[in-house]
């Protein structure tokens, strides 16, 4: 008998108290958050006492000894019960920010910042996107130059979600000239002279997650916060894509799955020529075809979360999983929209929310195009 990973007796219970966190302590506070621009720190706070900041992290890091699996189940969850995937995106950013950190087994940065980070005492945010360079890793540009025990870092990152609110940015940097090689991690406290936010970026969707754009002018970073040896930066990066990329997955299948249940029970109330609009057949057949793209996306993409939860390799799955689930997201969102109406458009409707945050996901974590071409090179050569 084959045992179902997602839903183990612990995992069932986590889906409960995850269920329960977000109808309690979200919710009710959502729409005030996206109005703020941001989350309050006391949300970190709250997610960390219930065990769900740290819940994918080892426990010698301050974790609670999970795996990506348990992760993707608090992101699932939390969407199901009417979280946002920008409030995902700002409460877990230490998802993106700490693991290069947690794998180099540095127990000074561990120390550091890493278990201040998963009990919500700090908050962490990750810098890769800069000005000319984006899913092109090997092209950033901000320089790390070694004075004695220090590094001196000098460039500019933009589109960097929780950085307005963070205390500090894992930043990838160039210590070299090799495009691959001459790429480095670096842990750079805000509080840094030099180091400023230039300014808070105003966005489409995601309203509840600050996003910045960043400059570091003479900024002087102790060369103990060096994440693993230098140089090795752009491969530490690389192996974080797959996680990334599946955890967007789960927004796109997530967020779909909740707009179709809005869907189905407005369509139930909703009458229309003495009927309820679920009896009509458009309706029910297109109610049809959200439920076939969100359970092909979810049923992918578990498969292939479980198995890099394995430990097998699954980088071209992982962009796969990525872009099915954007595709059946931006679908399902749309049609979400259409079936509610004028309700649909009002910006006091959940549906409306959605659809604003689902067009990022194509785009976050690499685009669309990028991860088709990086899937036709792994597949095809």
């Amino acid at each position: 008998m084959t045992t179902d990973v997602w839903n183990t007796p612990e995992r069932v219970a986590l889906r409960a108290l995850v269920r329960d966190f977000t109808v309690r302590e979200i919710v009710p506070n959502l729409a005030q958050w996206e109005l703020d621009g941001e989350l309050p720190r006391s949300l970190h706070k709250a997610a960390a006492e219930v065990g769900l900041l740290g819940i994918s992290f080892p426990e010698e890091a301050g974790g609670a000894g999970g795996d990506i699996v348990d992760s993707m189940i608090v992101s699932e969850e939390m969407l199901y019960a009417g979280a946002s995937s920008g409030l995902l995106s700002a409460l877990f950013t230490h998802g993106i920010a700490l693991p290069h950190l947690v794998k180099s087994g540095n127990t000074d940065l561990i120390d550091r910042y890493a278990k201040p980070t998963l009990t919500g005492d700090l908050i962490g945010s990750l810098a890769v996107t800069e000005p000319d360079a984006g899913s092109d890793v090997a092209a950033i540009r901000t320089r790390a130059i070694r004075d004695g025990d220090r590094y001196i870092v000098n460039g500019a990152k933009t589109f960097i979600t929780s950085s307005t609110r963070a205390d500090y940015i894992t930043s990838v940097v160039r210590t070299g000239e090799d495009p691959h090689h001459g790429v480095s991690l670096l842990v750079v406290d805000t509080g840094s002279p030099g180091f400023s936010v230039v300014r808070r970026l105003s966005k489409m969707g995601w309203l509840c997650s600050d996003t910045g754009e960043l400059a570091y002018v003479d900024v002087r970073v102790p060369a103990a916060n060096l994440i693993g040896a230098e140089g090795s930066g752009f491969v530490q990066v690389a192996q974080q894509f797959a996680g990334e990329r599946l955890g967007l997955a789960v927004h796109g299948y997530g967020v779909a799955q909740r707009a179709l249940d809005l869907t189905v029970a407005y369509t139930k109330a909703r009458m229309a020529f003495g009927k309820p609009l679920i009896a009509k057949q458009v309706v029910r057949h297109k109610l049809v075809d959200m439920t076939r793209a969100v359970e092909v996306s979810r049923t992918y993409a578990h498969d292939i979360i479980a198995r890099h939860a394995a430990g097998e390799e699954v980088f071209a799955q992982a962009a796969i999983a990525k872009n099915q689930a954007v595709e059946a997201c931006s679908f399902v969102v749309n049609e979400a929209v259409q079936l509610h109406g004028g309700a649909g458009y009002m910006r006091d409707s959940e549906v409306e929310r959605h659809y604003r945050d689902a067009r990022l996901l194509g785009i976050g974590g690499g685009a669309t195009e990028v991860m088709n071409d990086l899937i036709a090179k792994a597949l095809f050569g």
